[in-house]
């Protein structure tokens, strides 16, 4: 074999699960739940996003917006430039959310400005008589941080829908965003969505997923770097119910030389048939030397009859990097934790909790907003009692 017939073929990634992209649904086959990308996703339960026949938007799903002053904030039609192709969706529920949404969302961070407080994006499912689940809707937000800016940008879920929706984030050179997706949805809702980030030079994101609510939620989340020294920063925090099926999927591609990323994500299961997933797929291609990274995810296991898919993958193209790791761990709280706040007189069920509080405090300790994480507090301690 010749050396440029040997070279070509070291450098060609393994994986071909992100590869296939296009903007119409009808490019991608419907799954039947056999396909690597598909196959924990409980297809029966979408009500039909991924088929042929989705549900129409019924116009019963608000999106509204409290923007900074800082923060420039105005809807789009579709046809307008400001609704970008900063990316390509890569299945066909993402290509179907970007085929039938009405309005994009835009949320535009001056150059050099630094937003005062977060801009608030509130997405409310309403339940007409006789609806399961809400009403259908297909969504589109476009969050653009021009260079050297600074912001930081809450998407809140809530209420009943059959919701599929984009995310696109654009972090110019030099500038900083926090986004924080909190999926509050109610018990009976179904949502669908992908993010799509794209960091330029220098540029930093910090990603955190918050998933507490809905009958299936499956939140895609992808990275790119147009520019070297991009840090991407990547964290979740999950709690699957009795019959919740919760699925994260992430993918960060390094193909540029010097940058990092980090992906921590936390989940805890309780009740019979709760089903949380967890994919994360992090691609280090030939030209990314210098690359920094790592991924990790924990799932606490409270009850019997629940079920954790964890799938950390690792694909390294050049041996030039600064470090490169993954770890997965699923289990039960361990003996010892409860038995040393139990020796100290601390009852069992109050030192249990103490524990799965601390599991989740660095994570909640994270985010930026104060009254978010009081919230998001609030609500593990509500998990934490219907467990008793």
């Amino acid at each position: 074999m010749s050396a440029g017939l040997q070279g070509a073929i070291e450098s060609a990634p393994v994986t071909r699960l992100h590869e296939r992209r296009s903007y119409a649904p009808a490019d991608f086959a419907v799954p039947g739940g056999r396909e690597e990308e598909w196959r924990f996703t409980p297809l029966r339960r979408l009500r039909g996003l991924h088929t042929d026949s989705p549900p129409a938007p019924t116009g019963t799903v608000a999106v509204e917006t409290d923007p900074a002053p800082e923060v420039k904030t105005f809807s789009a039609e579709r046809s307008v430039a400001h609704a970008g192709r900063t990316f390509i969706p890569a299945d066909r529920v993402s290509a179907r959310a970007y085929a039938s949404f009405d309005e994009a969302t835009v949320i535009t961070v001056p150059a050099e400005a630094d937003a005062s407080r977060p801009t608030v994006v509130t997405v409310t499912g309403m339940k007409g008589e006789g609806e399961v689940g809400g009403g259908a809707g297909y969504g589109h937000l476009l969050v653009q941080a021009e260079p050297f800016s600074r912001a930081v940008v809450v998407l809140d879920y809530r209420g009943s829908a059959t919701y599929a929706d984009n995310v696109e984030l654009v972090v110019g050179d030099g500038a900083s965003l926090s986004l924080v997706s909190v999926q509050d949805w109610a018990d009976d809702a179904v949502h669908a969505g992908h993010h799509y980030a794209t960091l330029g030079r220098d540029a930093r994101l910090r990603h955190a997923a918050v998933t507490l609510g809905g009958s299936v939620v499956r939140l895609g989340t992808e990275v790119r770097y147009d520019g070297p020294g991009g840090d991407a920063e990547l964290t979740g925090l999950y709690f699957a119910d009795a019959g919740q099926h919760l699925e994260h999927r992430l993918f960060v591609d390094h193909d540029v030389p010097n940058c990092r990323s980090r992906v921590t994500y936390k989940g805890a299961l309780q009740g019979a048939e709760a089903h949380a997933v967890w994919i994360g797929d992090v691609l280090i291609r030939p030209e990314a030397t210098g690359t920094d990274t790592y991924e990790y995810n924990r799932n606490l296991v409270l009850t019997d009859g629940t079920r954790v898919d964890s799938v950390p993958n690792l694909e390294i193209l050049t041996g030039e990097i600064i470090g490169a790791g993954h770890a997965s761990a699923s289990g039960r709280l361990e003996d010892h934790h409860l038995f040393y706040l139990m020796a100290r007189g601390i009852p069992f069920e109050e030192a249990r909790k103490l524990v799965i509080r601390g599991f989740f405090g660095q994570l909640i300790g994270t985010i930026e907003v104060p009254e978010l994480r009081h919230r998001i507090a609030e609500a593990v301690e509500a998990e934490l009692e219907r467990s008793l």
